[in-house]
């Protein structure tokens, strides 16, 4: 077994104020683990609009205002996977199962109370605290995996299989926990119509393999041939919204009626305009893109009423469906689109979500794996 030398100083992505641009800092402090922490050793993460968002101080709040309360400093990064390189105190006799040389996961979700009714429901993603404990992620509150070195709460560590590729497990840890947990809000049924509305980006391309998985008969909506490609390489049908004159006719033509479900996955609001009108009656629309300011969705209220459609939202997931997203990316089922870029190269990937231009999710490559054998 290999030990593996510790540094003081650490290369992070740090953003100093909210707009403000990326700066690489080479001589950034790596924390020590405390009380029931683990120290991660960062290989990979992916890069999510959130990221962007939260970056440019456009992300979007429940009330559609920009959410400022970032901790600033800022180090983004949440679909990270690295390996534990040290433990806090006591924790290898507290808990054998959290080891060094684990393989972890850098989520959204960072800690949590374990006592609302929220993380007693199962639903840990939307916890409230108790008393004066105030759950964390890290998107806003704690630096991610924009860094070499994470501390993470062992008390909701995400242990990752050790022989899964952290190429594909990294994005599965937010984009295809999403959309995973969105096409299963979706009720698809074996041979239902799935739409997918931004069927080529991040989140897309996930939804899109996990309703085909779940049996149902795909549709992916975005534009472009590279996008194009990609969606009918995994075996749904396309639709290209810039060529196609009448997007919800021709979806409620190729549907005969209207689509099971819809899944909108695109980060702007044009996408979620009519995306509930390609539904037939009774159908449910998931939402889990973002749009800068909220997004508005236009359809009217008497066809909602009338068909009786079912409008679900969809905040990542919880720890259980997120194992299981990535267990399908693990044996196969869903492989993801994925492109390896250096660290350094943030800044210009920041600039490629802006324009859309990227037919999956970039990973960027952190740090050399030391492997499992570490002492």
């Amino acid at each position: 077994m290999a030990a593996i030398p510790i540094p003081h100083e650490q290369t992070v992505a740090l953003v100093r104020e909210l707009g403000g641009p990326v700066e690489f800092v080479d001589d950034y402090p790596v924390k020590k683990p405390g009380l029931d922490e683990v120290l991660a050793k960062v290989l990979c993460t992916g890069v999510c609009q959130s990221d962007l968002h939260t970056r440019a101080g456009t992300a979007s709040g429940p009330d559609g205002k920009p959410i400022t309360a970032i901790k600033l400093p800022h180090i983004g990064g949440h679909e990270g996977v690295g390996r534990i390189v040290a433990l806090g105190s006591g924790l290898p006799e507290r808990d054998p199962s959290i080891y060094l040389g684990a393989l972890v996961g850098i989520r959204f979700s960072s800690r949590i109370c374990r006592r609302c009714s929220y993380c007693l429901g199962g639903q840990e993603q939307y916890c409230q605290g108790v008393g004066d404990f105030k759950p964390t992620n890290h998107l806003h509150h704690e630096d991610g995996a924009f860094q070499e070195y994470v501390c993470l709460d062992a008390g909701y560590l995400t242990l990752l299989p050790q022989d899964v590729d952290p190429v594909a497990a990294a994005p599965t840890l937010c984009a295809g926990l999403t959309a995973y947990k969105a096409v299963k809000n979706a009720e698809i049924k074996v041979g239902d119509f799935l739409a997918v509305v931004g069927a080529g980006g991040g989140l897309g391309g996930y939804a899109v393999q996990y309703g085909l998985a779940c049996g149902a008969r795909v549709i992916g909506i975005d534009t472009g041939e590279q996008k194009k490609e990609l969606v009918t390489s995994w075996g749904a049908q396309f639709l290209d919204f810039r060529t196609t004159t009448d997007l919800v006719a021709e979806v409620q033509s190729m549907t005969n009626g209207g689509a099971d479900a819809v899944v909108v996955a695109a980060g702007h609001s044009a996408a979620f305009a009519q995306a509930a009108s390609m539904l037939k009656i009774g159908g449910v629309m998931c939402c889990i893109g973002i749009p800068p300011g909220g997004g508005k969705i236009e359809t009217p209220v008497s066809e909602i009423v009338i068909k009786g459609l079912k409008i679900k939202g969809n905040l990542v997931g919880n720890l259980k469906e997120c194992l299981e997203a990535v267990e399908m990316v693990r044996t196969g089922l869903v492989k993801p689109k994925t492109y390896i870029r250096p660290f350094r190269d943030l800044p210009a990937v920041y600039e490629e979500l802006e324009k859309g231009d990227i037919a999956g999710r970039v990973v960027l490559n952190i740090g050399e794996d030391p492997g499992p054998n570490i002492r």
